[in-house]
C-alpha cells in the first residue's frame, strides 16, 4: 500500500476479529483439530505460491541492502514450508487449554465457585521478517480459541499475504469465521499504531521482533501487551566446567542459527581455566567464521577488542562478545547489568555453584549444562510457540497454548443473596 492507511480500515478487521472471537470461544476441541489439519493440508498444496510470493520479497529485502540475517528469518524454502505444516499438526494433537479448571469449590452459604481457563478473544501480533511466526501465531491462536490479527513487517508483505490466505480460506472451510485469521493492512507505522490504539476490539498484543519494535509497541499501545525481548544470552564457562562439552554447547548456541534469539551473544569464563580454555575456544569459534569481541584475554588470544556496547548487544550474526570472570559472582554482577532477561547458561560440574547461578539469575529461562537454544516453545513441548516472553506478568519464557488463554469465575447457586 502506498497511502497511509485508515484508522478505520484496521478497527474495521479488529471488528470483524472481534465477532469471529465470540464464535470461536465456545468450540470444543474438536473442530478446532479438524480446522488445524485442514490448513496444514491446505499449505502443503500451495507450496509453489507461497515461495514465488517469499521470493518476491527476498528480492526486494537485498534490494534494499537487508542483513543476511534477516534475509535468513525471511526466506522460505520447502523444508520450512514443512516444519510449517507439521507445526499445525504438532498443535492439533496438544490438549485444549480450554474450559480447564484450576481450582473449585464450595462456600459455606452453598455456592459453587469454579475458575476455568477462557480465551482472550482477539490476539494481535506484530512482528519483523519471519513469516513462520503467521502460521504459528494462526494455529495457536485457533486452538486456543481466539481470534488472529497478523502485522508483519513490510518486508514480509507477499508472503504473509499468501499464508493468510491459504490459512483463512482452509479454516473457513473446516467450519471456522473466515475472520478468525486477518493479516492487518497496510505496510507503514499508522497501520501499527492503530492496531495499538483499537483498545476495546484488541485484547492483547504481542510484539515479536527487535528492540526497536518492541519499545515502540510498549510505550504505545493503549491496548494490554506481553513483552517479547530481545536476547542479549550468556554462557557462564565455570572453574569446574567440562571444556570439552563447553566447547560443544557454545559453539551450538552460536552457530546454530545466530540469527535467532535464543543464540548465545556472551560468553563468560572463569579465570581459574582461562589460560587452558580460551584458546580452544576461540579456535573452534574461528573456524565456524565467529567474530569475537573480547577484553584483554581474549584479545591476546586473537579476538577483536570490545566496547561498552558489545556487552549489551544482540548481534543475531556470527559475532560474540567474551570476557573473563574472577568468579561465580562477578559472572553474575555482569549478567544482572546487561542481560535482556531471556536465557542464561552455566557450564559446570560443581553442584553448588549450579545451584548458586540458577537461584541468582533473574531471566525467563536457565540452563545447566545446555544449549540456550533449547529455550523455545517447540523445545519444550509447547508444539510451536507465539514467542518468549521476558516480563514477568502472566506469562514468561516460551509461550504456548496456556499464555494464550485468561481464566473467569463461575459461580452457581438456587437464590443465594448477600
Amino acid at each position: 500500500m502506498t497511502s497511509e492507511t485508515s484508522e478505520a480500515e484496521v478497527r474495521a478487521v479488529a471488528a470483524r476479529a472481534k465477532e469471529a472471537a465470540a464464535e470461536l470461544a465456545p468450540l470444543g476441541r474438536a473442530a478446532k483439530d479438524v480446522a488445524l489439519h485442514a490448513m496444514a493440508y491446505a499449505l502443503d498444496g500451495a507450496v509453489e505460491d507461497i515461495l514465488a510470493a517469499n521470493a518476491k520479497d527476498v528480492a526486494a529485502g537485498r534490494e534494499a541492502g537487508m542483513s543476511e540475517s534477516l534475509i535468513d528469518r525471511l526466506a522460505l524454502n520447502r523444508e520450512r514450508i514443512a516444519a510449517m505444516s507439521a507445526g499445525l499438526r504438532d498443535v492439533a494433537y496438544l490438549p485444549d487449554p480450554v474450559g480447564e479448571v484450576l481450582r473449585g469449590y464450595n462456600q459455606p452459604n452453598g455456592l459453587e465457585m469454579k475458575q476455568v481457563r477462557v480465551p482472550f478473544g482477539v490476539l494481535a501480533m506484530i512482528y519483523e521478517a519471519r513469516p513462520n511466526v503467521t502460521v504459528d501465531a494462526a494455529a495457536l491462536a485457533i486452538k486456543s480459541g481466539n481470534a488472529a490479527l497478523l502485522r508483519g513487517s513490510g518486508s514480509a508483505y507477499h508472503s504473509n499475504s499468501a499464508l493468510v490466505e491459504v490459512l483463512a480460506s482452509a479454516a473457513e472451510k473446516a467450519g471456522l469465521p473466515r475472520d478468525s485469521i486477518q493479516l492487518v493492512p497496510g505496510t507503514d507505522r499508522a497501520s501499527v499504531a492503530h492496531l495499538l490504539h483499537a483498545r476495546g476490539l484488541v485484547d492483547l498484543v504481542i510484539p515479536r521482533g527487535g528492540a526497536g519494535l518492541i519499545n515502540y509497541v510498549v510505550e504505545n499501545s493503549t491496548v494490554p501487551v506481553i513483552e517479547t525481548g530481545v536476547g542479549v544470552v550468556h554462557i557462564y564457562v565455570d572453574a569446574s566446567a567440562d571444556q570439552e562439552m563447553a566447547e560443544r554447547i557454545i559453539v551450538n548456541a552460536k552457530v546454530s542459527r545466530p540469527s535467532v534469539c535464543n543464540s548465545a551473544e556472551t560468553i563468560l569464563v572463569h579465570e581459574a581455566i582461562a589460560d587452558e580454555f580460551i584458546p580452544k575456544i576461540m579456535d573452534d569459534l574461528r573456524s565456524n567464521g565467529v567474530t569475537v569481541h573480547g577484553d584483554e584475554a581474549f584479545v591476546a588470544a586473537g579476538a577483536e577488542p570490545a566496547t561498552d556496547d558489545d556487552w549489551g548487544t544482540e548481534y543475531l550474526s556470527l559475532d560474540i562478545s567474551a570476557r573473563v570472570v574472577a568468579s561465580t559472582d562477578e559472572a553474575l554482577a555482569h549478567i544482572r547489568r546487561y542481560s535482556s532477561g531471556h536465557t542464561e547458561a552455566i557450564i559446570t560440574r560443581d553442584l553448588r555453584a549450579a545451584r548458586r547461578f540458577v537461584e541468582r539469575v533473574d531471566s525467563a529461562a536457565v540452563m545447566v549444562n545446555a544449549s540456550t537454544r533449547f529455550t523455545d516453545g517447540a523445545e519444550f513441548g509447547f508444539g510451536a510457540e507465539i514467542g518468549i516472553s521476558t516480563q514477568k506478568m502472566h506469562a514468561r519464557g516460551p509461550m504456548g497454548l496456556t499464555e494464550l488463554t485468561s481464566t473467569k469465575w463461575i459461580v452457581y447457586g438456587d437464590g443465594q443473596t448477600r
